[in-house]
């Protein structure tokens, strides 16, 4: 599904430059729940950034579901990002001004979906994520873990080939962050929902089933948690 190989990305600061990825190769299996591990500054947003299309290597080849992924124009990508692609950040990146139900169909409205189909599908995957009675309530009125939740409604409005998470329970408190794994996990176990995320704590591993460990832009070591 995913074939990253060799890449390496560098940021120019003023008359230093930052090598966040020095050659990294990885490849994803379709319906894998895969963690990317490691220390600050190791390289893990980056990498997610790049996979997720939201950023560009400075070299190496990144090919999803057979398409060469860098070869796309601007536009395509986006489509792609739309189409293909789901993401989950530790911010939530709701807008405020709209309700659940708003937040989570608002792609579909920007793709030009008939209306009708797309509230009807976004209110069947709040139900899904355990917001069925929150749907006309807006982000004020709503927890840190509800608020993540709705982000993850969002992000598979459009039946995501990849769900990508950059660390989804930075701002949560332990019980809250083990109720979106355990969605997470289902969402992998049942749909067999490919999933990518970004994480520090140790005790998340055992929801991956494989861990990849970046240490200073390199890959350390790959280690499989639990069976797919």
């Amino acid at each position: 599904m995913i074939v990253a190989e060799n890449l390496t990305r560098v940021y120019t600061m003023g008359r230093v430059e930052v090598h966040a990825l020095a050659g990294v190769s990885l490849e994803v299996a379709k319906g894998e729940f895969v963690g990317i591990m490691g220390a600050s500054g190791s390289g893990k947003s980056t990498l997610l950034h790049i996979l997720g299309l939201l950023d560009r290597p400075t070299s190496g080849s990144v090919t999803i579901d057979g398409v060469d992924v860098l070869a796309l124009s601007d536009h395509q990508r986006t489509l792609f990002r739309l189409n293909r692609l789901g993401y989950v950040f530790q911010d939530y990146a709701l807008i405020g001004e709209l309700t659940a139900l708003e937040n989570v169909y608002l792609t579909s409205l920007v793709r030009g979906a008939p209306k009708d189909e797309y509230i009807e599908r976004s209110a069947d995957i709040l139900r899904q994520v355990g917001l069925g009675g929150r749907t006309d309530h807006r982000q004020s009125e709503l927890s840190g873990g509800e608020q993540q939740r709705v982000a993850i409604a969002r992000a598979l409005m459009n039946n995501p080939s990849i769900l990508l998470a950059d660390e989804p329970c930075a701002n949560l408190d332990s019980q809250t962050s083990k109720s979106i794994l355990d969605l997470f996990a289902r969402l992998n176990e049942e749909l067999d929902q490919t999933i990518l995320m970004v994480s520090h704590e140790e005790w998340h591993k055992e929801y991956f089933c494989r861990v990849v460990t970046l240490r200073d832009g390199v890959i350390g070591d790959m280690v499989e948690c639990r069976k797919m």
